[in-house]
């Protein structure tokens, strides 16, 4: 799920950005600390959305830097549990499928891409057995979180299921939405 959070820090601005005005010296320095970062406790930070409450501005002897408080908003996605989401299918390997989940990649396995006997082919393709569904770099796609791990930070894990009902390639989806209207 996505979240707007706001965030206190002292923010160290160099010297060699003193020429810039404070704002725009405190909000690069921001950004630089905070976008991509990744940690249990807030997920994988997305941007900074924004700054609000510069405090004056201390310089610490010996370092030359001036520190700021600072309060500022960050976009989150913290993946949780059971969670809906949407992806686009970044790469297909002979165990999966890469979803890039914006702001985050998940892996969904290659026994939970389908409710179907699932090959892979050299084309980067995995196809079912009896439904003939294929899914390839590209894909959007509807898939359930069913893992999530931060136990290595530089390489945090989401785990994906696309075998449910109502999970899988969202053209899929459609034809089914059109065979049921078709029975009624």
């Amino acid at each position: 799920m996505f979240y707007r959070v706001r965030v206190k820090d002292f923010i160290r601005v160099p010297p060699k950005m003193f020429d810039k005005g404070k704002t725009e010296a405190i909000l690069a320095n921001v950004k630089s600390t905070y976008e991509n970062f990744v940690s249990k406790k807030l997920g994988f930070v997305v941007t900074v959305l924004d700054i609000y409450n510069v405090e004056e501005g201390v310089i610490i002897p010996g370092d030359g830097a001036a520190y700021y408080g600072t309060e500022f908003d960050l976009l989150l996605f913290r993946p949780e549990m059971n969670e809906l989401v949407f992806g686009n299918v970044r790469d297909i390997t002979d165990f999966g499928a890469f979803l890039d989940l914006g702001g985050s990649e998940g892996m969904a396995h290659i026994s939970q891409s389908m409710d179907d006997y699932v090959s892979f082919s050299k084309d980067k393709v995995l196809q079912g057995k009896k439904t003939h569904h294929t899914l390839k770099v590209g894909d959007n796609c509807r898939a359930r979180i069913i893992a999530v791990s931060f136990k290595d930070l530089k390489n945090p894990k989401i785990g994906l299921s696309m075998r449910q009902e109502g999970l899988g390639k969202l053209e899929w989806l459609d034809e089914e939405k059109k065979k049921g209207v078709a029975k009624e």
